[in-house]
Parts: structure tokens; C-alpha cells; sequence
């Protein structure tokens, strides 16, 4: 193979759940997905913080499920990039294996250099995160595993630690263990000795030289990966791999398969504002506070109130004599916490789960290829939507066993067929889709469709959907 010559190659890793971020943070809709700290996405925000820095277009690996919100929000910013659909999450060694291996496919055997980075971070210091990976180049370039360790600013105990050793050259350390989340007395010891760094997740080296560290150490990881990728297949915007292969391959996270066993790590110390966003304190950790210490979003009046984290999405909070709260408010759900007990919100997430809530899934309003619909009201026999179609966009021609549907044309123009009729739908039209009827909807006009829609019947569950054509690929 030929080194170094190409271009570094992005890898995002977008499959985390980020269950400690509920109720914003939902399975199906997560929190790399979600603007919690500015107004773009962490997704997003990953991808422009690249912006001045000289990269190839960049690999998402992403669960299956959350491939078109991706695609939406790589198209709002205009970002190219390549989507790779895990058919299940399988930790970031497999998915890392996965992307050099495309990424050597894909530049005819040259051998780039990788950057792996987590789709959920919040970097505020761009210039100093430029500046660390400039330092890693040359050590990736040379063989090196580089591994970006956070210059700590307090005791923290809810990260791993890395321990430097010799030094490598004036910006860089050999590796010297990586070490498990310390109890706050350990961790105060690590901060006063200035030799440990928190395990920030991001990496950067050679495609060839990740491959041949997990060949040596995790054959088996390596083979099921050589497997998946044997026979790819390009559906729209996404590449899929050998799902039998994938399943099979064991999960594991790059840490243990191959970064604690290599004798080419090094850590690039870096100080840029970082955070994981763990959890719902490190988000008022970094978030700009009010007088009185307090962050305030959406719809929020305090009296006496004092570092808390007030999240309005839905309507009014009011807050009086409270300190050190975290309140979150969406249209179908209120999460409040002490700031000291927010690890615990994964629990609530568990009880849901397990009492096959909802709450745990979705938000309220949920987003498809087409656009998206909000489930306003519902009753045993009913439910309301408020669907809004993009211009140009096509639902599936469908139809449903146990529920008929009315459709009111709130603004917009609506092409509807019915059973082969086809009706042209203006502002304040409607029409009534009986149950059995094959029926599609669709947006022919150059703003988008807004209708209410009323499903009436036995049962209304979203699997009540027998698809005959669909643009988008769905089953």
C-alpha cells in the first residue's frame, strides 16, 4: 500500500442512545440528533468543527433506524458524507474496523489516515482542537495509535483515565495504561499529579495499522468485519452491510480490543472545552448561566431560583425558592432531578422500557423521510395528527386493517389516491380514506403540506401499515 498521501478520512460514530439525556433523548431519536447546546445538532456541529481542516468526506456509522434523520440533517448543512448502516450495534471497535476497511476500499488501497470522533461531543475551543490534531498527523503517519486525552480541570469521576508515559516529542506521550473510572480520591491524586488525561473517545491513525493491531489481537473481530463488508450494497444513501456477518461479530469497544493491548499507543493532550454531555449536569456545566447560576431554554420565569438547568419544550415553567433542579419539559413528558442524582435518570429509562412505554422510544413528535407528524390527541378509539409533508416527498401507498383516516388540508397541496383515484387537495379540503383502502399521500407543490389527520377504529398502533411501494426503501 501506498502511506500518508491520502487525505484524513472522518469516522463518526452516531449510534449511541444517550439514555441519560431523557426525555429529550429517546432510542429513536437520540441525543446526537438533538441541538442541546447551540443551535445545531451534535451531529452536525461534529461535522462543521472540521471546517479549516483538511479533510476527505467523512464516514457515519449509524444504526439502521436513524438513517434518514442522518441523511436530513447531513442535507439541511449541504455536508458530504458517506452513511454506513450497522444492521446492530456491535461497540466501536467492530464499527471502526468496518469504516478502515471501506476506507481502503474506497482509495484504492492507499492508506489513509483516520479520525474518529463520537457524534454526542461538545468541543467550545475550535482553534485548540485544530491544533491537536495537527500534532497527531505526523505520529499517525508514522504508525502510532493516537488517542486525544482531555487536560483535566477538576476531580471528575464519571470518565476513564489515561496515564502518560515517556514523552514522545514535545506534544505528544507514550501511552502509559489507561485506566477505569476512580472514586473522587483517586481522581483528586490523578489532577494533582498533572501525568493523567480523561479518555476523551477520539482517535486518530493509519486505516492499515487499527486493521492489523485488531487482527493480532481480536482475529475474530477482524474476520466477521472482513465478512460484513464482502458484499455491500448501496440502498439511496446508504451503504449496508452483510447483516448475517455483522450480527455474528462480537461486540467490543476499541479500548479493550485493541488500545490497552498495542505498543503503539499515544496520548495528544488536549485542551478545547470538551465534554461527552453525559448527563444533564455536564450540559449546565458548559452552558452559559444566568446571574443567579442558572440555564434557562424556552419558556421560563424564576423567582428565587439558583443553579438549575430549566428546559422548557412544551409550555410555561415556573420556578420559585429552588436550587440545584434540573427540569425538562416536552409535549408528553416532565423529568425533574437534583443535579447530584441526574446519573439515575437511565433508571426511569429502564422502568419505561421494561413497562413498554412509549416514552422510552418516541417523542411525541416523530420524525420519517417525508417530514413528520406529531400525535396531538388520542382517545380509545381515536387519534389526531398534525402531519407536515416535504415539498416533492411521498408517503408509502399504503393500507390499513383496522382503522379509516380523514384528512383535513391545513395549508399546503395534497395529492391523494385512493384506490387508484386520484384527488388534487388546497387549503381547507378534505377527504375520508376508508379502512382497506390503498391509499397514498403526497406533496406536489413547492411548500410544504400541512393536514390533520383523524384515524378512527379498533386499533391504531403504527404497525397497522401494510406498504405496497415506497420511494424511501422501507419494508
Amino acid at each position: 500500500m501506498t502511506s500518508n498521501t491520502a487525505a484524513i478520512t472522518p469516522v463518526i460514530l452516531a449510534g449511541g442512545s444517550g439514555t441519560r439525556l431523557w426525555p429529550m433523548s429517546r432510542a429513536l431519536y437520540p441525543k446526537q440528533f438533538l441541538s442541546l447546546h447551540d443551535e445545531a445538532t451534535m451531529l452536525q456541529a461534529t461535522l462543521q468543527r472540521l471546517e479549516g481542516f483538511s479533510t476527505a468526506p467523512a464516514q457515519i456509522i449509524c444504526n439502521e433506524e436513524h438513517r434518514f434523520i442522518v441523511a436530513e440533517q447531513l442535507r439541511k448543512n449541504a455536508i458530504p458524507a458517506r452513511i454506513v448502516l450497522e444492521p446492530a450495534g456491535r461497540n466501536t471497535a467492530p464499527a471502526i474496523a468496518i469504516a478502515a476497511l471501506l476506507a481502503l476500499k474506497e482509495n484504492n488501497d492507499e492508506d489513509p489516515a483516520l479520525l474518529v470522533l463520537a457524534a454526542d461531543h461538545v468541543i467550545q475551543n475550535t482553534a485548540a482542537f485544530h491544533a491537536a490534531l495537527a500534532a497527531a498527523q505526523p505520529l499517525a503517519a508514522a504508525g502510532k495509535l493516537i488517542t486525544f486525552g482531555i487536560v483535566p480541570d477538576q476531580p471528575h469521576t464519571g470518565y476513564g483515565y489515561i496515564r502518560r508515559g515517556t514523552p514522545v516529542n514535545d506534544q505528544a506521550f507514550a501511552v502509559d495504561s489507561f485506566v477505569e473510572k476512580p472514586a473522587l480520591e483517586t481522581a483528586e491524586d490523578y489532577l494533582a499529579s498533572g501525568n493523567y488525561y480523561w479518555n476523551s473517545g477520539m482517535f486518530m491513525f493509519r486505516a492499515s495499522v487499527y486493521l492489523a493491531e485488531l487482527q493480532r489481537q481480536r482475529p475474530d473481530i477482524y474476520g466477521a468485519c472482513v465478512q460484513a463488508i464482502a458484499a455491500t450494497s448501496v440502498d439511496l444513501d446508504f451503504i449496508r452491510l452483510t447483516e448475517k456477518a455483522f450480527v455474528e461479530c462480537p461486540s467490543e469497544s476499541i479500548d479493550y480490543a485493541v488500545m490497552e493491548g498495542t505498543q503503539s499507543a499515544v496520548v495528544v493532550p488536549m485542551d478545547a472545552g470538551w465534554s461527552d454531555v453525559g448527563s444533564w449536569s455536564s450540559l449546565w456545566e458548559i452552558a452559559d448561566k444566568d446571574a443567579q447560576g442558572n440555564v434557562l431554554r424556552g419558556d421560563v420565569l424564576c423567582e428565587d431560583t439558583h443553579n438549575c438547568y430549566l428546559h422548557s419544550d412544551d409550555k410555561l415553567i415556573a420556578s420559585v425558592g429552588v436550587s440545584d433542579l434540573i427540569v425538562v419539559d416536552t409535549p408528553d413528558a416532565v423529568m425533574v432531578a437534583h443535579k447530584d442524582n441526574v446519573q439515575e435518570v437511565k433508571k426511569i429509562v429502564s422502568r419505561l422500557n421494561a413497562s413498554e412505554r412509549s416514552e422510552a422510544t418516541l417523542h411525541r413528535k416523530v420524525y420519517r423521510p417525508w417530514g413528520n407528524y406529531d400525535s396531538i390527541d388520542m382517545g380509545e378509539r381515536f387519534q389526531v395528527k398534525r402531519i407536515v409533508v416535504k415539498p416533492g416527498a411521498k408517503l408509502s401507498v399504503q393500507m390499513h386493517h383496522h382503522r379509516a383516516e380523514h384528512w383535513i388540508v391545513v395549508s399546503g397541496t395534497a395529492r391523494v389516491t385512493i384506490d387508484s383515484k386520484e384527488t388534487l387537495l388546497t387549503e381547507n379540503q378534505s377527504i375520508y380514506i376508508p379502512l382497506g383502502a390503498v391509499h397514498a399521500l403526497e406533496n406536489p407543490g413547492k411548500i410544504p403540506l400541512e393536514l390533520i389527520e383523524v384515524q378512527s377504529g379498533a386499533y391504531l398502533g403504527e404497525d397497522d401499515i401494510v406498504r405496497f411501494e415506497d420511494k424511501y426503501g422501507r419494508a
